[in-house]
């Protein structure tokens, strides 16, 4: 199980953390920082490292949580967090209690109602970079909970890296996460796609990226007019007239065609398809390709 943190009271807020290698990241930053350290772990051995630098190793959970008027979590998931923090509940009365799991955002809420229930105040957060971008100025860190809450430990916070409050809603952290996490795949996931579909050619992915990465994406795909048509997107408004939904579901078609006779996997282009076939079906053919937003925006028909 992932270990736990809490730091000690200093003239600045203090914070407390996990040992898989995302929280030996806070950990260490939190040191360089100059927070005074309090560590905490089911494994003491994985805390040496830190003890030898300055941090303090608590007996107990408990006594790890009482050492400091915040605790920062970041284990695996909602499940070691209670399992974690259950004998420590009566310590963490009266304190703060920022959790970086990762979950569903009706996960992040129950765990605010648990928190509230037990009088402590609660910032559920996501993690936005991998472990070596911990304590980059740059570096993104998204919370959600009480504004006042996150104001009154935005400094410490700000050790770590970017901090950006999303509102008052437990969830919204979770769910922004999961959302960029989403593009994230889905954007890796075309781009492997597309390396297979060109190398079954025997076009190297060195070659292809040139183009793809090189060019293509940065001018085609991820430019300025993605941001620009945001409002359109809040609007629901998809205005044809540079290209219809039509003419894009006849260059899904030739994807999914492609991809057959090269032999490479289809169904990710098939099910592209399939969903923009959902919109035209809906009445969206003469508008343009985001109109499959709309689609998006509805439970999936088996649901």
């Amino acid at each position: 199980m992932t270990p736990q943190l809490s730091t000690t009271l200093s003239t600045s807020p203090v914070t407390a953390v996990g040992l898989g290698p995302m929280g030996l990241a806070i950990a260490e930053t939190l040191l360089t920082r100059d927070h005074p350290l309090t560590v905490w772990n089911r494994t003491p051995a994985k805390a040496e490292g830190l003890v030898s630098r300055g941090a303090r190793l608590a007996a107990t959970v408990a006594d790890a949580v009482a050492a400091s008027p915040v605790t920062v979590v970041c284990v695996n998931d909602y499940d070691t967090l209670y399992e974690i923090l259950a004998p420590a509940a009566g310590a963490l009365r009266g304190r703060t209690l920022v959790n970086l799991n990762s979950g569903t955002p009706e996960e992040a809420r129950a765990a605010a109602r648990w928190a509230a229930e037990r009088g402590v105040d609660y910032l559920d957060g996501a993690i936005m970079v991998p472990p070596p971008l911990v304590g980059d100025p740059g570096a993104v860190f998204l919370y959600s909970g009480p504004q006042d809450l996150f104001e009154r430990h935005r400094a410490t916070l700000a050790s770590l890296g970017d901090p950006r409050h999303l509102g008052p809603d437990a969830g919204l952290a979770v769910l922004y996460n999961t959302a960029l996490l989403e593009m994230m795949y889905a954007t890796m996931n075309g781009y492997l796609h597309a390396n297979a579909l060109v190398g079954s050619a025997g076009v190297t992915a060195v070659d292809f990226a040139e183009l793809a990465l090189g060019w293509f994406m940065p001018t085609v795909v991820v430019n300025p007019s993605l941001a620009q048509s945001a409002p359109d997107l809040d609007a629901g408004n998809y205005p044809g007239d540079l290209g219809t939904l039509a003419m894009n579901i006849q260059a899904l078609e030739h994807i999914v065609r492609t991809s057959k006779e090269q032999g490479v996997h289809a169904d990710q282009p098939r099910l592209m398809l399939d969903i923009a076939r959902r919109a035209m079906a809906d009445g969206h053919g003469q508008e343009n390709y985001l109109a499959v937003h709309e689609v998006f925006k509805k439970p999936s028909p088996a649901e």
